[in-house]
């Protein structure tokens, strides 16, 4: 029996709807990270404005020094080890106390790209800069000071991220100036960096914006040119990427933290892919073509950290991004990698820290990558401050791990 063309209409507009809700879950899932699990006590604070020219907004409280954690150490010879879970409880949340702001200056600004002959004028790209209050070294007198390119996740601003991983507070310690450009509501709804953009992949879009505003703080302040370092979480994981990758020349080395692969994606439902499946068929060709496009590709210096229970960009990413970076630095098949694991700290101690493993890729006297592993972690930054959204407060402290990577490479 045929139905009425009307019965037939109904069932599709609902299949049409259905549709709609799926695409919009899609989007959710795509735009708005996990962020960490807290006790239900424990209230988020919520993050306050900056203002130009004030006091940084991020800071690291004083504790006492973490006990010391027995390590061992495996050496094997394979250009991609195996990177197997873990298995140690997590232990309880506690609250932790706002620290106090870093001393430094925290600037506001933009750069806006000169139009072009004929043309109105293009896209702005606000950013804040810290500059540490600490007096430069011998060193930095005459070369300048290192500058760390910090990037975003989405629903994110810069003065969060600077708060959520206190990277100022250490920058400070170790006299680095830091920069973190904002994607604008703009541009995007949800501040999300449109990694997954295939013009951005090459190079262009939100790439030359962070290009031109880090030649711009170059250019005003003394910033040692062979010591630009960049990384970045989630989405803004995928913009160092692609920024590092088309322009090796300008950095030091590069650090992701919970990333998705380079080279694939290209729409929202590719993107999502991506993100929990990874891009098999992607991952060799993408980098494959970066060097095509440049044949006197640098070696570029990477730090790769993954939760192992990310739901959102998944370590499958992290595995195919361990490939990337073998390939884009040419290491040999006989890499001697070193493998330390770290166990967690006892449930209920004052300094909560998840197990992780450290695999060192290393050439000659040369680190050109670290993996970090890290067991329990979700979507969030390791060692932030819990108070604030896509931050877990167990160590180990990214932050730390990233500046003690960078402290040994430097642009020959």
């Amino acid at each position: 029996m045929v139905k009425p063309a009307t019965t037939w209409l109904r069932g599709l507009l609902r299949a049409g709807k259905a549709q709609q809700r799926t695409a919009t879950k899609l989007a959710k899932v795509l735009f708005g990270p996990m962020p960490a699990k807290a006790k239900p006590a424990a209230k988020a604070k919520p993050a306050s404005k900056s203002k130009p020219r004030s006091k940084a907004v991020s800071a690291v409280k004083a504790s006492a020094k973490p006990r010391a954690r027995p390590a061992s150490e495996v050496v094997t010879r394979s250009a991609v080890p195996a990177l197997a879970p873990f298995a140690t409880p997590l232990s309880p949340s506690r609250v932790r106390k706002k620290a106090a702001p870093a001393p430094g200056k925290w600037l506001a600004a933009h750069y806006a790209p000169l139009p072009e002959l004929g043309q109105l004028p293009g896209r702005r790209l606000p950013y804040f800069l810290y500059l540490p209050d600490k007096p430069p070294n011998v060193a930095m007198r005459s070369r300048g000071r290192p500058l760390l390119v910090m990037l975003h996740g989405c629903e994110q601003s810069a003065t969060q991220f600077a708060e959520g991983t206190r990277m100022n507070r250490l920058a400070e310690r170790k006299g680095y100036a830091v920069l973190y450009p904002q994607q604008s509501l703009r541009s995007h709804a949800r501040r999300c960096w449109k990694w997954y953009d295939k013009p951005t992949q090459e190079g262009g879009g939100d790439a030359r914006l962070i290009v031109g505003a880090i030649e711009q703080v170059a250019a005003r302040h003394a910033i040692d040119r062979a010591r630009i370092y960049i990384c970045g979480i989630s989405a803004g994981a995928g913009m160092a990427h692609i920024v590092a990758l088309n322009h090796p020349h300008l950095f030091a080395a590069l650090g992701l933290h919970s990333g998705p692969v380079f080279g694939a994606g290209h729409n929202l439902i590719g993107a999502l892919h991506v993100m929990q499946h990874g891009a098999s068929g992607r991952m060799d060709a993408a980098i494959d073509e970066v060097l095509a496009r440049q044949p006197a590709f640098p070696r570029l210096p990477t730090m790769l950290l993954q939760g192992q229970d990310d739901k959102v960009v998944r370590p499958v990413n992290q595995t195919q991004l361990v490939r990337q970076s073998v390939r884009v630095n040419r290491l040999p098949f006989d890499t001697v990698v070193t493998v330390r694991r770290l166990p967690a700290s006892a449930a209920g101690g004052r300094n909560p820290a998840h197990a992780y493993a450290l695999h060192d890729y290393q050439v000659g006297k040369q680190l050109l990558l670290r993996v970090a592993q890290i067991e329990r972690l979700e979507h969030a930054w390791s060692g932030g401050d819990a108070s604030l959204p896509f931050n877990d407060k167990a160590k180990p402290d990214a932050s730390k791990l990233l500046l003690d990577f960078f402290a040994g490479q430097r642009r020959r």
